[in-house]
């Protein structure tokens, strides 16, 4: 993979931030903290989009008959059946 260097700007209370991650050892540099924060931000915004369609799949699937008991029951089946 390739690796395209980057130069950014943190004010003072962010950099002094950043050297007490890595002093306490959750990172060994600015960078890798810096990849962190966009691997996190992409699964956090693929999470959202994975929602969005769930919801949108949801409306256009239209209104349900079932019971509010019979998806208590399949719930509670399925709930069973991952034992």
């Amino acid at each position: 993979m390739a690796v395209i260097r980057k130069s950014i700007t943190f004010t003072e209370q962010q950099d002094a931030y950043v050297k007490s991650l890595i002093e306490q050892g959750f990172y060994t540099n600015d960078s890798e903290y810096v990849r962190d924060i966009i691997r996190k931000d992409q699964e956090r915004r693929k999470r959202i989009v994975d929602l969005n369609e769930a919801l949108i799949d949801g409306i256009e699937s239209g209104p349900s008959d079932a019971t509010i008991d019979s998806i208590w029951e399949e719930a509670i089946s399925q709930h069973d059946g991952e034992k």
